[in-house]
């Protein structure tokens, strides 16, 4: 049996191998404006009385408590040029967590929820349920509405660098 430093840390390399979307999770309401990258969004349905979807935000993260409070929120998938939001929420800028919306252009959906300008996609949910493991809130959202931009070119994170998605020919 491994040490447990040597399993996570194998776990965080294994991880980053793995490619996925780049997203920011925004939300306003009676808990605040807030919003966080995240790289832990997928679907969990299409079907059912609304699409669903599941994000997992770290406990600590002032986002989670505000989404939380709110019962609100909104998944923005960044596009590929859009890497500058991507770190702004991820907190690697010198703007402080109140001047992030001030730095982006954005407007509130049909759910007042924060709807960031040029993402590929932007779902807007209510609060479904969410369930605290261990460091992260699992957060499952009902889709209400899904706003589309005119680019489907998304933002990637993985081997621990911004990419891109490109098409290749499979003979």
């Amino acid at each position: 049996m491994p040490e447990l430093a040597d399993l996570r840390a194998a776990f965080v390399e294994g991880m980053s191998r793995a490619a996925t979307f780049v997203a920011v999770a925004t939300t306003d309401g009676e808990g605040g404006r807030a919003g966080v990258t995240v790289s832990s969004l997928t679907s969990v349905s299409a079907d059912g009385e609304h699409p669903s979807l599941l994000v997992c935000i770290n406990r600590q993260s002032p986002a989670a408590t505000a989404i939380l409070q709110n019962r609100a929120f909104c998944a923005n998938l960044l596009a590929e040029d859009q890497q500058e939001i991507a770190n702004l929420f991820a907190g690697r800028s010198a703007a402080d967590r109140a001047e992030r919306f001030e730095q982006v252009t954005w407007s509130a959906g049909d759910a007042g929820q924060p709807l960031l300008a040029g993402a590929t996609a932007s779902f807007e949910c209510r609060l479904a349920t969410a369930l605290l493991w261990e460091t992260h809130h699992v957060i499952i959202g009902r889709v209400n509405t899904v706003r589309l931009s005119g680019s489907g070119s998304a933002l990637l994170y993985g081997q621990r660098a911004y990419r891109r998605a490109i098409h290749l020919d499979v003979k």
